[in-house]
């Protein structure tokens, strides 16, 4: 996100020091879509995603952790957000970027079904 926000607030003319305590949101309308796309999908790992976290964390500690189709699920989300991100950060075409979202949420609810079950054993 760094490697390509710094060389386009350069290129707008944006003095880091002028606004303390500034906000990302603010560079909305003077950066490229195209450069805060990679900020949008840094936003976006730090929402659904600690959910899989606390799913997970969850499953680890009840021991049905082990049981593969749990591990196959959690490593097909990590992958269907990889690709998402990828995705979001290159080309960011909506309808397609929802649809891997979509699939990867389908998993998501997959793994924190499993783990409420496994919760209320």
């Amino acid at each position: 996100m760094a490697a390509t926000r710094f060389p386009a607030m350069k290129k707008a003319g944006v003095d880091l020091g002028a606004n303390p305590g500034g906000r990302g949101q603010d560079l909305e309308e003077v950066l490229p879509p195209s450069v805060m796309w990679k900020s949008h999908n840094h936003t976006h790992l730090l929402e659904q995603p600690t959910l899989f976290y606390a799913t997970v964390f969850i499953i680890a500690l009840t021991g049905t952790g082990d049981a593969w189709i749990n591990v196959w699920l959690a490593w097909a989300y990590v992958g269907i957000r990889i690709v998402h991100s990828l995705f979001q950060a290159i080309w960011n075409i909506v309808p397609i970027r929802f649809l891997i979202f979509v699939l990867g949420t389908f998993v998501l609810i997959a793994l924190a079904l499993h783990a409420t079950a496994a919760t209320l054993q």
